[in-house]
């Protein structure tokens, strides 16, 4: 026995078939949580010795301010945006000497690395939910700090 389809019901099958794909490719980028981090200097000087880098805007201040830090002005060096996959591991370098590593562990908690002159220097997992920042920090010289703020955006 010989099955023959039609032409249009042929078309229809086709045609579903991609949208059930192009549906499943939404799904897996819709599973990608977007980040946000900044490499941030912190100083009582009231201005940075390099003019790119600009005050960290008010919602960083606002975080900032709420740790009870001792230095007085906070400008921003890099800021780096970022998708990461359900499991997977993203390296995101903030400068020459500074990187961080994130790595999601269930879509609401993140282990994250601070790597500091190729040295780790803290290591931890933290609930990240979208909106909320993350602040990690180092000593530098002269009564300096640097900070990597993290955010997820999404």
């Amino acid at each position: 026995m010989k099955l023959t389809i039609s032409r249009g019901l042929q078309a229809r099958c086709v045609a579903s078939a991609l949208a059930f794909f192009a549906l499943a490719g939404l799904a897996v980028q819709a599973a990608e949580l977007k980040y946000e981090a900044r490499l941030i200097w912190a100083t009582n000087d009231k201005k940075s010795p390099d003019s790119k880098h600009k005050e960290v805007d008010p919602e960083i201040r606002k975080k900032l301010d709420t740790l009870n830090l001792k230095w007085a002005n906070y400008f921003e060096v890099h800021r780096k945006q970022f998708s990461l996959a359900k499991g997977a591991v993203e390296k995101v370098a903030m400068s020459d000497k500074c990187s961080i590593e994130v790595r999601d562990v269930d879509g609401k908690k993140v282990e994250v690395s601070l790597i500091g002159k190729g040295e780790q220097v803290w290591k931890g997992t933290k609930l990240l939910p979208k909106g909320d920042i993350l602040v990690l920090g180092g000593n530098a010289p002269n009564s300096t700090a640097w900070l990597v703020t993290l955010k997820r955006v999404e």
